[in-house]
Parts: structure tokens; C-alpha cells; sequence
């Protein structure tokens, strides 16, 4: 009997909410995985059984959570963790991978932080919505990506709801104002030479403070979070259309080919040239 699911998403063209990886597994006693560190936000509930999540937290410290059913555990991007299964009453559990730009600033909103990973629902039956989201997905890797990515969506608002822990003050509430204006002026105007200094000018803000509050809440700083918004904005291209190289860096906010280029290479790892042979959609068969 198979005791082990696993998928890895084919797109990753999603900025609000992407799905990475996903699967369910049902564990060996002492089963573990582990010293790792995830790129992503990495969300496990616990269907039955029990076991030890160890996890750095915000200090350098590495805490020692038990966890049983009916629980769930967040790993955050870059926290090492190791998580082992119960040799009595080992764990089954289902997971998903996923990360957006508002995904930090909800689970902080409903108490899931580098400090307190451990996930206990207060509404019985929007955890279990929770988790027929989370199988869904698992049991449906062959759905379209946005088919997908709609059931994420339901499985974070049901994870929202389910912890009810919403304590939003006016301060937060200011923030994701400032946060949403600056992501706005960049979905409008990434094609263009825009500076931080701009973006933060846009929300009021000089542009210390402005990094400051972005960083805390997106996990990137302005720069990164534009240079990689660009960058999967010119993948899009690359996949979609036939336009240029060059013509694709000016459509991105790079005048110069080269720069262009250099700065896909450091996301992408490949020259877009490389990438578009090796994603690019196939040309309509001609009847």
C-alpha cells in the first residue's frame, strides 16, 4: 500500500500566491527529515499520530514542539528545522509549499511566526476544511495551475479563520496600507526607471523607513522584491511571446540588453535565451 504522495508544481508564475511542492505521507515510527532549510513557507497538518518538530527560532535557539493530531506545524522561509515522527504512534500528515507577497503578514496576523510555529485551530470545522483543501490539492496534481492555486487560496483563508487569531492594530493596519500603495506604483510602473526612492516617495515615506517596514512584511527588500518582479514578468515573455531579447528587457525596465540579461542569469541561473529554449511554449500546430 502506497504511504507517500508527492508533487511538485509546473508554474511558477504566480506573484500574489504561488504553490511549490505538495504530498501526504504517512510516516515510519521515528520516521525524520531534517536539518533542512526551505526557500518557501512549508505548512504541515497533522492527520493522526504524533511527533517532534525541532526549530530554530528568531534568536538561534532550537525548540522542541511536540505535536500531535489535529495540530499543524509552519517551517518559514530559511528557519532549519528537523521534524521526527513518533516510534509509538508516528505521524501521518499532509503538506503543502507555498509563498506570495502577503503571505507573511496573514500568518502574523493569526500567530504563526518563526516563534510560535505550532498551529491550533479554535474552529473545529473550518480545520477540517482546512485540511480536505490540503488532500484536495494533493489528490488533484494533474488540475490546471490555476485550478490549483484557487484551492490554495481556500486552504489559507480556511487556515486564517480556523487559528481566529486576527488582533490587527491601527498600526499594522497603516503598514499594509503603505505595503499595498507601494506594490500597486510597481505592477503599474516596473517597466519603467523607477528608484526606491520613488516607490517610497509614492507612499509618503523616506526611504529608510519604507525598507524597513517592506522588508518586515514581504521578507525582501524593495530592491529584490522589484528586481524579481521584473524578472518574472520577462519569464512570462520569454514563455509567451516571440518578442526580442532586447525588446523583453525594455518591456521590463532595462534599456541596456546586457544589463538585462546579467540580471535574469542572477535569478534564473541561465541566460534568457537558455530559458526560453527550455520553457517556451510550442508554436500552433497549422491545419
Amino acid at each position: 500500500m502506497q504511504n507517500y504522495i508527492f508533487s511538485i508544481f509546473p508554474n511558477q508564475n504566480f506573484v500574489d500566491l504561488g504553490l511549490f511542492q505538495f504530498g501526504w505521507e504517512k510516516c515510519e515510527p521515528s520516521h525524520s527529515f531534517g536539518p533542512a532549510a526551505r526557500n518557501h513557507y512549508l505548512f504541515h497538518y497533522i492527520i493522526s499520530g504524533t511527533g517532534i518538530l525541532m526549530a530554530d527560532d528568531s534568536k538561534g535557539n532550537t525548540n522542541h514542539l511536540p505535536i500531535r493530531s489535529m495540530q499543524g506545524f509552519m517551517i518559514f522561509p530559511n528557519q532549519v528545522t528537523t521534524y521526527v515522527a513518533d516510534k509509538e504512534l508516528p505521524w501521518e500528515y499532509v503538506w503543502v509549499e507555498f509563498d506570495g507577497l502577503r503571505v507573511k503578514s496573514i500568518l502574523e496576523a493569526v500567530g504563526l511566526t518563526v516563534d510560535t510555529p505550532v498551529y491550533h485551530a479554535r474552529n473545529k470545522s473550518l480545520r477540517e476544511e482546512m485540511m480536505k483543501e490540503m488532500l484536495y490539492i494533493t489528490q488533484h496534481k494533474d488540475a490546471s495551475p490555476l485550478h490549483l492555486i484557487g484551492h490554495l487560496y481556500l486552504f489559507l483563508d480556511y487556515l486564517a479563520r480556523s487559528a481566529a487569531e486576527t488582533r490587527l492594530t491601527s498600526g499594522s493596519k497603516l503598514r499594509d496600507f503603505y505595503i499595498h500603495e507601494a506594490l500597486t506604483y510597481i505592477e503599474h510602473n516596473f517597466q519603467n526607471e523607477i528608484s526606491i526612492e520613488d516607490i517610497a516617495a509614492v507612499c509618503g515615506l523616506n526611504r529608510t523607513y519604507f525598507g524597513k517596514i517592506f522588508k518586515e512584511a514581504l521578507g525582501k527588500t524593495p530592491q529584490e522584491f522589484l528586481l524579481n518582479y521584473r524578472m518574472l514578468k520577462a519569464a512570462e515573455l520569454l514563455k509567451l511571446t516571440s518578442l526580442s531579447i532586447s525588446d523583453i528587457g525594455l518591456a521590463v525596465g532595462y534599456a541596456n540588453a546586457l544589463h538585462f540579461s546579467r540580471a535574469f542569469k542572477n535569478i534564473y541561473g541561465i541566460s534568457p535565451r537558455e530559458w526560453r529554449n527550455q520553457n517556451k511554449f510550442p508554436e500552433p500546430t497549422q491545419l
